[in-house]
């Protein structure tokens, strides 16, 4: 995405935009309607132009991480709420207190997949985070405890969704459609890691194993830190019970405890493909 990789003798859009401002101001030039249309924030964020945007989200992304060489994630997500142990006093329920253990599993499945990376060069498996705090800023860090480079998908929220210290600058990305942010996590993912979390994570959890229970996405291996956790908030059991879905289904994920356990099963996951048809969906 850099001028002077131009493909063609064509003038390019940085010089335009460059001279546009150096016109005289008349009526004219001062009319919306004469502004460049890429350069135009008005314009571009009309109601028509919706398809545009969601085209540039999915884009930018997705060039920058090809120029940064990133071929493949591991994908972390969890609560934005769950704090550092050495902040858990702060926290605001007992059970947020209680659940802090995970930022230090967060941060060390970070650290073991990272050095496991590098010494690929890097470029494979890489760490994915939401970018923002809690679980999310504990992945990150764990990457960049090792030196290694991590990924933030931050999103536009009016709380907690900022940007935490650790993300790899160049590999920071923020969106406003959350559908174009879901893609990029799982586009290039091998794993996914599920951790504590609230509205948010049980979103991206029951997506992703909806891509995969209904074919539309490759198995891949999927981990739900925190058997209690999961249990007490999803009667797993029960759905299969109902016939809402399948007993095999179950067999899509499985509980881990401990950032060791986690890299264990990832290792030796068991490759078998998600089903082309599924009852009771």
């Amino acid at each position: 995405m850099k001028a002077d990789n131009r493909r063609h003798p064509l003038r390019d859009a940085h010089t335009d935009i460059e001279t546009a401002e150096a016109i005289p101001d008349t009526p004219q030039s001062r009319a919306p309607a004469y502004r460049l249309a890429f350069t135009d924030n008005d314009f571009m964020c009309r109601d028509e132009l919706r398809p545009v945007r969601l085209q540039l989200e999915l884009l930018k992304p997705e060039l920058l991480m090809e120029e940064q060489g990133i071929k493949s994630t591991i994908v972390l997500f969890g609560g934005a709420r769950i704090p550092e142990p050495s902040k858990k006093d702060t926290a605001r329920t007992k059970t947020l207190a209680e659940l802090s253990h995970f930022y230090d599993e967060t941060r060390e499945f970070a650290r073991l997949m990272t050095l496991k990376s590098m010494e690929n060069g890097g470029k494979e498996d890489v760490i994915v985070t939401g970018g923002g705090p809690g679980v999310m800023e504990a992945g990150n860090r764990g990457a960049k405890d090792v030196g290694g480079h991590s990924i933030g998908l931050n999103i536009v929220l009016p709380f907690e969704q900022a940007p935490n210290e650790y993300v790899t600058p160049e590999l920071c990305f923020n969106f406003h459609y959350f559908g174009i942010r879901k893609m990029h996590f799982l586009m290039r993912a091998k794993a996914i890691c599920v951790f504590p979390g609230g509205f948010g994570t049980m979103d991206e959890l029951f997506e992703s194993l909806t891509l995969i229970q209904t074919g539309r996405m490759q198995r891949v291996p999927f981990l739900l830190f925190g058997r209690a956790f999961w249990e007490k908030i999803i009667n797993w059991d029960a759905l299969a019970d109902a016939g809402t879905i399948s007993a095999e289904d179950l067999d899509l994920f499985r509980f881990v405890e401990t950032a060791q356990e986690a890299m264990d099963l990832i290792e030796n996951w068991d490759p078998a493909p998600a089903r082309d048809s599924l009852p009771g969906r």
